[in-house]
């Protein structure tokens, strides 16, 4: 037992000394010998398995090893349900990843992708240098890895962060991820995955972590690979992250299946959300007015209303605009008739869609008030033929449109859209065609 103690405490002591080491370094030299520590393993074992958090026990064991990892960071205070779940963590834009190993929940993070509660670090991290450039974003938050994986060489985090590179860039359409993290941790985003500082000093006190010090990050996923490909292509394939990210594909990794093109992966029913934010904590006791109302818009059927917190008086003078659980991008074209020169097909990306309408974005001039053949593709397989007008040019590329008449794939597309409850659902779309109540 006291050798083990010696072991441990001289291990810590050789860390420690070595990392000081390195801090004598310049940047780049610095940055070159942490990339020189990577170790991804390009075949890891069957045992491990990445996928969505979805059910009960997932998400549990998620935000239990959460809760751990930041209790013993010193990131929050222990809580008596022992897990950290905030209320980020109740939005369907919000998608949870974890990895499973031996079927025990060993890693785990949250992609929070903007919504009208905004992201977490937007307290104290201005966004407007990433604004500037198009493209959804999301805010990587919540990572943690089991403590017997923290120093496996990356076993566990590597995967983790394929993970999460695939899903935001075929699932998620999201371009740019942002972070708040502690400063003695920021070298190894800076390094390894050349995320670039929001602001040149930390913040001192970030209270979404118990007031610990914070640095905001930024990473642009569309330029990303090009810079990874410079530093990494000339390594040997465990230490080549630019092939491990975009070439390698790793067959533990469970991608949602998806019927449509939907871009979220809702997975809380209204069970689930009683659940974590009622029963197992008190996530829903102490939200403001405008947070209540919020929910209201985002959960709009029955099924949830008995498990959202109540509305009050106060709560009507709150104006939110609807928010939908659900976000897509589904590719399409309208044809044009051009005077004296024939068709033209106008491609478009639906991002929002109603029985009556949708609102697209479209890559030239939309003509308004005028009769328009759309093709829309919702789905590999479901393609939906309809004649709309553009009514309302939003700005920005952005069109409202108005359709004649759905045909019945829209139909039962849409449906699905404002009845289902979680991700699963969209794969049984004609369960909710008698259902639907629009506002």
């Amino acid at each position: 037992m006291a050798n083990n103690r010696l072991v441990k405490n001289t291990r810590k002591l050789m860390h420690e000394a070595i990392r000081k080491m390195i801090s004598f370094l310049p940047k780049t030299g610095k940055f070159a010998v942490y990339r020189s520590f990577v170790e991804c393993n390009p075949a890891p074992t069957e045992r491990l398995v990445l996928k969505i958090a979805e059910t009960q026990e997932e998400l549990e064991a998620c935000f239990a090893l959460l809760h751990d990892a930041y209790v013993g960071s010193g990131f929050m205070k222990p809580d008596p349900s022992g897990m950290r779940v905030t209320l980020y963590h109740a939005l369907p834009t919000t998608t949870t990843l974890c990895a499973k190993y031996d079927g025990q929940v060993v890693g785990t993070l949250s992609l929070i992708r903007e919504s009208a509660l905004g992201f977490p670090l937007q307290k104290i991290f201005d966004l407007t240098d990433v604004r500037k450039h198009e493209g959804n974003i999301a805010e990587v938050s919540a990572l943690a890895v089991h403590r017997k994986f923290r120093k496996t060489g990356g076993s566990i985090l590597f995967p983790l962060m394929k993970f999460m590179y695939e899903y935001c860039t075929t699932f998620f359409d999201t371009r740019h991820l942002v972070i708040a993290v502690n400063p003695y941790h920021i070298e190894m985003y800076e390094s390894l995955l050349f995320f670039k500082r929001l602001t040149a000093t930390p913040v001192d006190n970030y209270d979404f972590v118990n007031g610990a010090p914070a640095v905001g990050a930024w990473l642009d996923l569309k330029f990303a690979p090009e810079i990874m490909k410079k530093a990494y292509s000339s390594k040997p394939p465990q230490r080549n992250l630019y092939a491990y990210f975009t070439q390698v594909k790793l067959a533990n990794i469970k991608l949602p299946e998806r019927r449509y093109y939907t871009t979220n992966d809702p997975v809380l029913t209204p069970e689930l959300l009683d659940h974590f934010f009622n029963q197992r904590t008190k996530g829903f006791a102490n939200l403001s007015e405008r947070e209540k109302v919020l929910l209201h818009t985002i959960y709009d059927i029955v099924e949830y209303i008995p498990v959202l917190p109540a509305l009050t008086t106060k709560s009507m003078d709150v104006s939110v605009r609807r928010h939908e659980r659900y976000s897509m991008k589904c590719p399409g074209q309208l044809t044009v008739e051009i005077v004296n020169n024939g068709l033209e097909n106008i491609d478009i990306d639906v991002v929002e869609v109603s029985l009556e309408g949708f609102q697209a974005r479209a890559l030239k001039p939309i003509p308004m008030q005028v009769s328009l053949k759309a093709t829309v593709w919702l789905g590999k397989t479901e393609i939906s033929h309809l004649q709309v007008e553009a009514v309302r040019d939003i700005g920005k590329g952005f069109y409202g449109f108005h359709l004649g008449q759905a045909d019945s794939i829209w139909r039962t597309f849409v449906n699905a859209i404002y009845s289902g409850t979680t991700h699963r659902d969209l794969n049984e779309p004609t369960r909710f065609v008698a259902d639907i109540k629009l506002a």
